[in-house]
Formats: structure tokens, C-alpha cells, sequence
């Protein structure tokens, strides 16, 4: 049985305001994240910060969890592929 077109725009309206959430609490966790880190005392243009996140996203797809625990073990403040050592 075919589903009736209002119908199907109802269930499109509550998907799309589950992603509006859903997008604002990743927005809201990534933010938090981003000034404990500092970024909110940084002055840089939105287009370098994009291609830096974008640079960081990939990062992390391309390497799983290893790429995870290798980005954990860089020294704060010290640029990315840097290892702390201690």
C-alpha cells in the first residue's frame, strides 16, 4: 500500500527537524571542544578555519581509531604529526 503524499510530507518535516537537532548538538559539541582548546582567542578567517577542520575531518576518516590515538598523543599546542614526548 502506497502511502498518501501529506503523509509523506510529515514524516519529510520530522526528519528534517531530527537533523536541525541533531546538527545543532554536534555544532554545540564541537564548539565546546574548539574553546577548551583555545580557538575562541584566535583570530582567523572563516575560510582558513573551514580548510583546517576539513584538513582534520579527513584525518580521522582516513585512519579510524589508530589515527584517533595517534592525534591524542600530539603535545597541546604543538602543530598536527608532532608526537609529545615524555
Amino acid at each position: 500500500m502506497k502511502k498518501p503524499s501529506r503523509q509523506i510530507r510529515d514524516e519529510i518535516a520530522r526528519l528534517q527537524e531530527q537533523l536541525k537537532q541533531a546538527e545543532t548538538r554536534e555544532a554545540e559539541r564541537i564548539g565546546r571542544i574548539a574553546l577548551k582548546a583555545g580557538m575562541g582567542e584566535i583570530e582567523i578567517e572563516e575560510g582558513a578555519l573551514l580548510s583546517a577542520f576539513e584538513e582534520i575531518a579527513g584525518r580521522f576518516r582516513k585512519g579510524g581509531s589508530r589515527t584517533a590515538k595517534a592525534a591524542a598523543a600530539v603535545a597541546p599546542g604543538a602543530p598536527a604529526g608532532v608526537a609529545e614526548q615524555g
